[in-house]
């Protein structure tokens, strides 16, 4: 009887073949803008992304959130360019656009047929240099930003446990403040303050311009030329050297009571390696290893254990994102079951932790994760506007083209031994803070 060629075959097949790299060329242009181009001849669609490398990590001191303040003013006008009138000119040419602020980087990005991308090109480049504000643009957005952290931070338990989780974490660098800002500080943000972080850092020579799609690189780099080359660069670019965390010689513990707490969870971020240049080999091991304690809540280590063995919790993840200039952290989280309470079911945690690190993983667990991690980044590669981000994000936070076409290359690399020898070195409780996010009426009371 013949099967029907389904997903597994589909999946088999794809890794069984070579994987084809992208086209890809690179150049800078006179005023140090660096130039990536991805081609992607399967439709014609093009992605513009421009990656500024200045994040919530760079921000002067006491003005947390500019970064991301700029993000939104930089959709207001120019002289060319009417007062907001940027997305509506993208979208009438049947496109669209938006932006992202992190700690490291800043991204505007225009998905649009590829025909357009001249039109594209010439407004991404006019308000790199050339944006114009009033004080009533500033005051409008400073509310907009407000009302962002109240929407998204300050009505959420679970970010404001985040949030200080964060900041707990991250003592001396830059990384413990919040990308959307302190409210205190966002009060105070100011059209001087905006202008003087845009006028420094919105330059040729701090950005990485990412075309990818149906385009050719001679085309893009005539384009890049007669648009990007004349901007002046700035002369206020200096190496991104920050404060770095001392040694933490104890674990710190959150306890966050809020009402509006539905389910009460265990929260616990490790300090962890960031993926290097020239060495993603403990980094690709780290990836690994989240998929295998949390990233399925069918058949993860925590999922068996807690969830369906014990059925202690009903819910269950670990995560690792090292894509960072700085440590990243590494997580997990266990929502316990409504009987159980978050003493036990952190104990429970800590048990199946301690278990992995004796026993290491399952051999056939292992097989199956490497493969659904290096089939996700291939699939990656069917979505244009993940290509330039793959590309814009890696280089934006100093690996190179060759760290970031050899990425698949690592995870597949990825030995028992390798992950061992990481979670051997992250599971450390003096390099940890657990949170515990629970409601009033669940805390004990002292007699």
């Amino acid at each position: 009887m013949l099967r029907p060629f389904g997903q597994g075959a589909a999946l088999a097949l794809a890794l069984a073949l070579p994987v084809a790299a992208e086209p890809v060329t690179t150049f800078t242009l006179d005023n140090g803008l660096n130039v990536v181009v991805i081609e992607d001849h399967r439709a014609p669609v093009v992605v513009q992304m421009i990656w500024y490398r200045v994040g919530a990590a760079d921000e002067p001191p006491g003005h947390s959130g500019i970064a991301h303040f700029l993000e939104h003013l930089l959709f207001k006008g120019t002289e060319k360019i009417a007062p907001n009138a940027f997305s509506g000119i993208v979208e009438a040419q049947g496109g669209d656009d938006n932006a992202f602020t992190s700690w490291d980087y800043t991204a505007y990005f225009q998905r649009i047929a590829a025909d357009r991308l001249d039109l594209v090109m010439e407004m991404e480049a006019d308000r790199m240099r050339n944006l114009r504000l009033t004080e009533e643009d500033v005051a409008t957005e400073r509310q907009v930003i407000l009302e962002e952290r109240a929407q998204r931070t300050d009505t959420s338990p679970g970010a404001l446990l985040s949030e200080q989780m964060r900041a707990a974490q991250f003592q001396n660098g830059p990384y413990g403040i919040p990308v959307i800002g302190w409210r205190h500080e966002m009060e105070q943000l100011s059209r001087e303050d905006a202008l003087s972080y845009y006028t420094r850092f919105y330059a040729p020579n701090n950005a990485t311009l990412v075309i990818a799609g149906d385009v050719l690189p001679d085309e893009v780099k005539a384009l890049a030329e007669k648009h990007y080359g004349p901007l002046e660069p700035s002369d206020g670019i200096t190496p991104r050297a920050r404060p770095q965390e001392p040694p933490q010689l104890a674990e710190r513990r959150i306890t966050l009571a809020d009402e509006r707490v539905s389910e009460p969870y265990v929260f616990r971020t490790y300090l962890a390696p960031e993926r290097d240049p020239g060495n993603q080999k403990e980094a690709a091991a780290l990836t690994v290893l989240a998929e295998l304690l949390g990233g399925s809540g069918q058949t993860s280590v925590l999922a068996r254990a807690l969830q369906f063995d014990r059925q202690v919790a009903v819910y269950s993840s670990a995560f690792y994102d090292g894509t960072s200039i700085d440590d990243a952290t590494f997580g997990l989280i266990v929502v316990p079951a409504p009987d159980v309470s978050l003493e036990t079911i952190e104990a429970d945690m800590d048990r199946v932790i301690d278990d992995f690190l004796k026993t290491g993983p399952d051999p056939a667990a292992l097989d199956r994760i490497r493969t659904q991690v290096r089939a996700a980044d291939i699939y990656a590669r069917d979505d244009v506007n993940a290509l330039a981000r793959r590309y814009g994000e890696g280089l934006s936070v100093g690996l190179t083209i060759a760290d970031i076409e050899s990425w698949d290359d690592a995870l597949s690399a990825v030995t028992e031994a390798d992950i061992m020898a990481a979670a051997e070195k992250v599971f450390d409780r003096r390099n940890a803070v657990t949170g515990w996010l629970t409601r009033p009426d669940l805390l004990e009371t002292p007699e």
